[in-house]
């Protein structure tokens, strides 16, 4: 078997301790930023639900200061969302290469996206639900909860897969620019050395990545709707 290995993908099987590092730094990458955009954008959502029009805490000017910004970090194409971050990124972790470098724009990149999927996800709760809770006196802390958090778990699951499935292919992206992971690896054997084996395998483990995600959130999204 090692034999065999070794003769369709020879180039894979000298590096093995170094892909299975820049795995590990790909699901640290994706573990960090993921968290991160999560807090970060489901926060947002909720801030962008409750003040739009009509809703329980309108504030017309706070919501279109925060659709503006997060509109404009979905506009700008991730590879230069990391160039355009280079100083931040330097101000708060000391660097803008490796994966210290990469977790800071993967988080600008990723958080606007989650936050829209969020909005959506309570975008669908009934507003019947919601004008019953308020007309039995319940705060707006308690419909956030209670309602709008409470009824759109599906939804935020289903917001979550979509999101990490985007992240894989955010952090095989930043390896372009030194981020490290497998995008890094991919580029300098795969691309650089024109070792096709490890182009190959490295497509195969972000495949792996992306089914077992789908699985999970498919699996956690039906178990949790009613």
């Amino acid at each position: 078997m090692a034999d065999f290995a070794a003769k369709i993908m020879p180039n894979v099987v000298t590096k093995i301790p170094e892909l299975l590092k820049c795995l590990r730094e790909t699901l640290v990458m994706m573990s960090i930023s993921g968290t991160i955009s999560f807090i970060i954008g489901l926060v947002l959502a909720l801030v962008l639900t409750v003040t739009r029009k009509g809703d329980i805490l309108e504030n017309i000017p706070l919501w279109t200061v925060l659709d503006k910004i997060i509109n404009f970090f979905r506009s700008v194409p991730f590879i230069i969302l990391i160039a355009l971050l280079i100083p931040v990124t330097r101000a708060i972790v000391g660097t803008a290469i490796g994966v210290r470098g990469a977790v800071v724009p993967l988080i600008f990149g990723t958080t606007p996206f989650f936050s829209r999927q969020m909005e959506s996800a309570l975008a669908e709760i009934d507003r019947g639900a919601i004008e019953a809770a308020q007309a039995v006196g319940t705060s707006p802390a308690g419909v956030i909860f209670r309602i709008y958090l409470k009824e759109s778990v599906p939804g935020i699951i289903r917001g979550v897969t979509i999101t990490f499935i985007s992240l894989v292919g955010l952090t095989a992206m930043a390896g372009a620019v030194g981020g490290g992971g497998l995008g890094d690896f991919a580029i300098r054997y795969g691309y650089q050395r024109y070792q096709t084996d490890v182009t190959i395998v490295t497509i195969i483990l972000l495949i792996l990545m992306v089914t077992v995600i789908q699985a999970l959130g498919t699996f956690f999204a039906n178990k949790t709707s009613h």
